[in-house]
């Protein structure tokens, strides 16, 4: 018996979802609640490559089963059975890597924060660097950008900065991005550099699934509201008045701040933006350490807390450390040709995954 046929319960449940939800989009009222709308068409999505693999299947085996009938008749149909044959465990596979729980995050857009680390000045050239490769990935694949925050270094760059990152269709992108988070690491000879020597420094990536109000409640009483005038590099003030807001939960401790509006209430919300995504992105932190070894170990190679990337220029190389992903195309990964090493690490993930459940 294949691994595909050992849940039954699973995929008639999820084959149902995907009718029910076809029924549901054929409704014209559902989409006059737009939020209601995009949620529904998300899963639909989501769901919508299981459903065609599982067709699929069933109509090879089904052209299999009257090709050995025929072949015994003509045996013109035997080499047609022998191709069908290929292609039924090349679809079981599928069907077993679509069938694998899913992350409740993958469809939710994303806020992805860049903060410059070891290497001064190098380190914050290089976080605007990261900052366009993200702009410019999210732009091919036709996604809409909004910086949330952004606090620039005196010489270029950036020491800090925030963007949201949204679909503009059914595709989730927490999917796509969530294993950039880490320490990206870069070499090559820094601008300040007389001699020619070539420098390491480090840039911070977090990356968390936006939530909406409804995966978080913050309680007003829980949060300390400080306003202040925006800066720019070297510190001078580029606000004339106080509209750059810090929030700080209290029972977490965690800080965030805007300044990029010039209007406080612009601000405010999206400080809050990004604070009700670290609170669940905290959450899901909190489940996964209780979780058993086992799932840990799932998870292993896509540990956000490693140093996860190197960037040499002088070699033209990108290496992601955590599977073994090397590439001699620095310029276009910079310039946003960023799917090779993710659908690299979403193999691997994939793979644990499988390996994990058989």
């Amino acid at each position: 018996m294949s691994s595909t046929d050992a849940a039954p319960d699973r995929l008639s449940g999820l084959l149902a979802e995907h009718a029910a939800l076809e029924t549901e989009l054929a409704d014209p009222a559902v989409h006059a609640d737009a939020s209601r709308a995009r949620r529904l068409g998300r899963r639909y999505a989501q769901l919508a490559p299981l459903v065609e693999t599982k067709r699929a299947l069933d109509a090879v085996r089904d052209d299999l089963a009257a090709a050995r009938e025929l072949a015994d008749e003509d045996a013109s149909f035997a080499a047609e059975a022998a191709a069908l044959e290929q292609r039924v465990p090349e679809l079981e596979e599928r069907l077993r890597e679509l069938l694998l729980p899913k992350d409740p995050d993958d469809d939710k857009d994303v806020i992805l924060e860049i903060k410059a680390g070891e290497g001064g000045a190098e380190s914050a050239l290089f976080a605007g660097d990261l900052l366009r490769m993200y702009l410019r990935y999210a732009e091919r694949r036709g996604w809409a950008t909004e910086v949330l925050d952004a606090v620039p270094a005196e010489l270029g760059g950036y020491k800090d900065v925030s963007i949201a990152i949204k679909s503009r269709t059914d595709e989730g992108i927490w999917s796509r991005l969530k294993f950039e988070g880490g320490v990206h690491r870069v070499q090559r000879v820094p601008v300040t550099e007389s001699q020619g020597r070539i420098h390491t420094s480090a840039v911070g990536v977090l990356v968390l699934p936006e939530a909406e109000e409804v995966d978080v409640t913050v309680d007003p009483n829980d949060l300390r509201i400080d306003v202040f005038r925006s800066s720019g590099p070297g510190g001078q003030s580029v606000n004339t008045t106080d509209s750059a807001v810090r929030i700080t939960h209290l029972p977490t401790g965690i800080v965030v701040s805007s300044q990029n509006e010039k209007s406080q209430l612009q601000n405010r919300e999206s400080a809050l933006r990004v604070l009700r995504s670290r609170l669940l992105a905290a959450a899901r932190e909190e489940a996964a350490a209780a979780a058993s070894d086992q799932r840990r170990s799932q998870v292993r190679t896509v540990d956000r807390s490693e140093r996860v990337r190197t960037y040499n220029f002088p070699e033209s190389r990108i290496s992601d450390h955590r599977v073994g992903f090397k590439a001699h195309n620095l310029d276009q990964v910079l310039d946003g040709e960023l799917d090779p090493v993710i659908d690299a690490l979403t193999r691997a993930h994939t793979a644990e995954l499988l390996a994990a459940g058989s």
